[in-house]
């Protein structure tokens, strides 16, 4: 079920209004012709508006990691936390609120796009209201994967809990709005998933082989999908890895444990870019197959890939600078902890790829929402 970015039409009495003062304009200032103009443009945007007015998402559900946790870490018992500054520098307080960045997540930008709210809540924070719950909120935990060890060894929420606390809000949703309301919402309403960059970590590799880690992932990508189907969900999004072996860290650490692994003209990783494009592949022809299983689910591939890779190739073309490192301390290892109110950070990260050693900025990740989720979406 395909849809687009709901904008509000303009209502008939606005129309009729401005009608009536262009007629005055016409009569007074003889103004005939400028004020036909104007008359024929809120006409036609006034009809068109009632007769073809996109459809409307009436809730975003967001579920993954890091980059698109919204504050749900700092309700449960682990270290990593998004919750202290420098995080949040640039947001709209200026205050730290659990999100690994400087700013805005994807997202929050996805939200706003929708029409449904500026920023995404996360599901667990105690001061959420009911009126939030109508509009969608983020079950995302920083340290999560696809793989339940990798949640394991971050201390949050692996993605079979984030499930269980979705089915957790449909009843509470159910006490709002009742539930025929509540079905409407969850079908008519888009699902994310950002997850995957954490089971690839070089400190996170399998013990079985690549092809068959890939197909284990898949796997609980299909139980993702199956579980949030029984749920009412028909419009899921997965986004695809990024470039892993371009984040600041994974160069850092990977290139000084492996002196010998390939990097490309740019400082990156090859061998690591390489297992997110073989994965992404997968995930998108699996995609695919379950996608022609059910004709009335609509399951979206998100390339995320070839866009980030691209703004740390050409970033001058996004207006960026800097792309081999973060805006936080040094920028080459410092992510969650590490980056604190200690820590030293450029004065404009809008000219930064990755905002810590991991994270994006927020401007990336608002270019990433304009390039990549909003056209996916269309």
């Amino acid at each position: 079920m395909p849809f687009r970015i709901w904008i509000p039409p303009i209502s008939n009495t606005v129309v009729i209004n401005s009608i009536m003062a262009l007629v005055l304009l016409a009569k007074f200032f003889n103004l005939f012709i400028p004020c036909l103009i104007l008359l024929v443009f809120f006409i036609f945007y006034g009809v068109a508006s009632e007769v073809a007015s996109p459809s409307k998402v009436s809730a975003l559900f967001v579920f993954g990691d890091s980059t698109v946790d919204a504050g749900n870490n700092d309700y449960i018992d682990t270290s990593t936390k998004g919750d202290h500054v420098p995080y949040g520098r640039d947001f709209t307080d200026h205050k730290p609120t659990g999100r690994f960045s400087n700013g805005k997540l994807a997202t929050d930008f996805l939200s706003a796009a929708l029409g449904l709210k500026e920023t995404l809540p996360p599901y667990l924070d105690p001061e959420l209201t009911s009126q939030e719950l109508v509009t969608g909120v983020c079950f995302a935990s920083a340290g999560s994967g696809f793989d339940n060890a990798t949640a394991e060894g971050s201390a949050s929420l692996p993605l079979w809990k984030q499930v269980q606390y979705f089915k957790n809000y449909t009843m509470a949703l159910e006490k709002v709005v009742g539930h025929e309301n509540a079905s409407n919402i969850i079908s008519n309403a888009l699902f994310v998933c950002g997850t995957g960059v954490n089971d690839f970590l070089p400190n996170r590799r399998p013990l079985m082989s690549m092809a068959s880690y890939h197909d284990f992932l898949l796997q609980v990508v299909d139980n993702f999908i199956q579980e949030l189907y029984s749920e009412g969900a028909r419009r899921i999004a997965f986004m695809a890895l990024p470039p892993m072996g371009c984040v600041p860290v994974v160069r850092t650490l990977a290139l000084k444990q492996f002196p010998g692994k390939r990097v490309d003209e740019h400082g990156c990783s090859e061998d690591e870019n390489q297992v997110a494009i073989d994965f992404n592949a997968k995930l998108k022809s699996k995609l695919a197959a379950l996608q022609s299983l059910r004709s009335d689910l609509k399951l979206i591939y998100l390339d995320m890939y070839s866009v980030s890779l691209d703004m740390i190739h050409n970033p001058k073309t996004y207006g960026l600078d800097i792309t081999a490192r973060g805006c936080c301390g040094t920028g080459l290892t410092e992510f969650g902890p590490l980056c604190n109110k200690g820590s030293l950070t450029c004065p404009d990260a809008s000219k930064y790829v990755f905002w810590d050693a991991t994270h994006p900025t927020q401007k990336s990740y608002q270019i990433l929402t304009e390039l990549v989720l909003i056209p996916g979406l269309a």
